[in-house]
């Protein structure tokens, strides 16, 4: 990445960036990031960087195209971002009359603005006709749906605006839970980060796997998490309890899974008769200790059975499901497949 202009203005940090491929064997892919005031910066900046650090690693290789990246938006020049920071746009959306091989629009929460832009829309409709492939990141989702381009197909975006999506949209088939969605030729993606493990799926179909993998050891990302698993882990989603031994007792769960976790065992860990125990963390944890324990202990199987080889037996035992027909019969309920099913499709172990 070569850093054309780095300077402040007005208190803000403006920075405008290309990416030259100079000895590449074909020509690049291009990539055109839509934005817009009050985007959310990681949106932009997180799937950017997965095209231009494959670009690197390619170009060291010399062996296979690569990735241009280029920031557009209604029109050229700084941009503010939501955090504050100012990037560069080098073109207005409507000058864009180039080839384009992926059309990309971020989210945020100037998106609520940018969907009322007609102009904005109907350019992120020209060129996504053009492109070979369109994507949005988080509430980007948003603008692709406005401009026509989520109708009857399946989409995803940030959990907390999937709702409105739907309902806003009703065309659209919305995935909750999805990290990102692809329906033909159109990706949309969860929130935020989750752009770049779309970028990062989108790097594994133009060269492969082992330059995603690649790629996304060079970010220190902990897992490139393929499209089909959860925005959110189950104990990101709990509700926490609001009396600290309650909450204590939460935090204990995670470390402690192969533990005897039944009722009275709880109870008595937090002083407790265990009819109070059970009413009291129904009541402010949403659900019976007992589904509580068993998501906790899907959730932490689902981690070893994507990051480890540990046999499905010995995940069973680690995890507290006693056996591997009990965890099987817990992954049916919950996950709606079954523990091996769910390794084929997720697992880094390859």
């Amino acid at each position: 990445m070569v850093i054309s202009g780095v300077g402040r203005k007005s208190g803000f940090i403006v920075i405008a960036a290309t990416v030259k491929i100079a000895e590449c064997m074909y020509m690049a892919r291009k990539i055109v990031m839509v934005a817009f005031p009050d985007a959310q910066m990681l949106d932009v900046t997180g799937p950017l960087e997965v095209f231009s650090s494959s670009s690197r690693i390619l170009e060291r290789q010399g062996t296979a195209d690569a990735y241009t990246v280029e920031l557009v938006a209604d029109e050229a020049g700084p941009l503010p971002m939501s955090s504050g920071i100012q990037l560069v746009a080098t073109r207005a959306i409507a000058d864009c009359t180039d080839s384009i091989d992926t059309l990309i629009v971020a989210g945020g929460r100037g998106v609520w603005a940018a969907i009322e832009n007609e102009s904005m829309v109907d350019d992120i409709r020209r060129l996504a006709a053009r492109a070979r492939r369109v994507a949005s990141v988080c509430t980007g989702a948003f603008l692709l749906a406005q401009a026509g381009l989520l109708e009857e197909r399946r989409a995803t975006t940030h959990w907390a605006s999937c709702a409105t999506l739907a309902d806003r949209f009703p065309a659209i088939d919305v995935e909750q839970d999805s990290i990102y969605v692809r329906d033909g030729d159109v990706y949309t993606s969860a929130g935020v980060t989750a752009g770049m493990d779309l970028a990062l799926a989108l790097v594994e179909e133009d060269h492969g796997r082992d330059l995603a993998l690649l790629c996304a050891r060079w970010l220190v990302k902990f897992l490139k998490r393929p499209g089909g698993q959860s925005q959110f882990s189950a104990i990101l989603h709990q509700q926490q309890a609001e009396r600290v031994p309650l909450r204590d007792l939460q935090h204990w769960l995670v470390s402690n899974m192969a533990a005897d976790l039944s009722v009275p065992v709880l109870a008595q860990r937090v002083g407790m008769s265990q009819r109070n125990f059970a009413r009291a963390f129904a009541k402010e944890v949403g659900q019976t200790p007992g589904r509580y324990v068993e998501s906790m202990r899907i959730e932490a199987a689902r981690r070893k059975l994507e990051d480890t080889a540990l046999t499905v037996d010995q995940v069973a035992t680690t995890c507290g499901f006693g056996s591997a027909e009990t965890m099987r019969r817990a992954f049916w309920r919950r996950v709606r497949v079954s523990p091996a099913a769910y390794r084929a499709r997720f697992s880094t172990q390859h």
